[in-house]
């Protein structure tokens, strides 16, 4: 597996290369950023500027997360994601893809191997139209990642949509035999969730990236591995049955106690607990 870390766990300050610094100390051989303007200002050239040079200079790569909030609001961790690709409403899918095409336009500049796309809230259910509106939204978004040499990548949320077996259908139904899986292991982990062994059954070899990190399997709390229930003799079974190693992303939550020097030792702890 290819040792990767969000910037998610930075989520609330402004990114900056001292970030990239403290995750690549951890082993991380890839980063990956977690586009919210607040916090990656995508749509500030020198600012993507100043990133591309890190990745260029230090010989990593990256993968992209796409935007989840409306970049019109104040966020903050009490605003619920906005920007939603299947949403009912044609002018917001409208508005959410234009704003994940602004985010992936950061690929003319920085080596982006991966976008991980989000399809639907919590709210969103399994019917014709949000099966309609996923195949539409994976295909503009491949269609424009493909030129960058940026793979597109769907994520298993904890909604209907999401599900692997849903996953699985919206990709044979759309013939997207280049178009991946991001298999989130704190989404499977939580109730009505298949489980992580039952996951890596059902998505095989679609997996190309897992984002890592626990919980109590009540909640989405993005611990750090180890910190919550995650069997992760099942998820080091899974990895190794998997074909080709995926990139594993330490994608967790934001705590302002946390230093760079304690993310940096906790990302290397969590990575010897998953051997890699």
């Amino acid at each position: 597996m290819k040792r990767a870390v969000s910037t998610h766990v930075f989520l609330h300050q402004r990114l900056h290369t001292g970030h990239l610094d403290a995750l690549k100390s951890a082993g991380a051989q890839s980063i990956e950023i977690f586009a919210a303007r607040h916090h990656f200002d995508y749509t500030d050239r020198s600012a993507v500027k100043e990133i591309a040079t890190w990745f260029r200079d230090n010989g990593l790569r990256a993968t992209l997360h796409q935007p989840l909030f409306d970049p019109s609001t104040q966020w903050s961790r009490h605003v619920a994601p906005t920007i939603n690709l299947i949403d009912v409403e044609k002018s917001r899918r409208i508005d959410a893809m234009d704003e994940v095409k602004r985010a992936l336009e950061a690929a003319e500049q920085i080596d982006i191997d991966h976008i991980v796309l989000h399809l639907g809230t919590s709210s969103d259910t399994w019917s014709e139209r949000t099966l309609d509106h996923s195949l539409t939204a994976i295909e503009h978004v491949k269609a424009f990642a493909h030129p960058l040499m940026c793979k597109t990548l769907v994520e298993t949320l904890h909604n209907d949509v999401t599900t692997p077996e849903h996953l699985l259908e919206i990709l044979r139904v759309g013939h997207f035999s280049t178009v991946g899986i991001c298999l989130d292991l704190g989404h499977v982990h939580l109730p009505g969730s298949t489980g992580v062994k039952t996951a890596f059954e059902l998505l095989s070899d679609r997996i190309l990236e897992l984002h890592i990190h626990d919980n109590a399997g009540e909640h989405d709390e993005h611990l750090w591995p180890g910190e919550g229930t995650i069997d992760w003799q099942q998820v080091r079974d899974g990895i190794a049955a998997l074909k080709q190693p995926p990139v594993g992303v330490l994608e967790i939550a934001y705590d302002p106690e946390l230093s760079m020097n304690t993310v940096t030792t906790k990302a290397a702890t969590a990575f010897q607990l998953l051997n890699v």
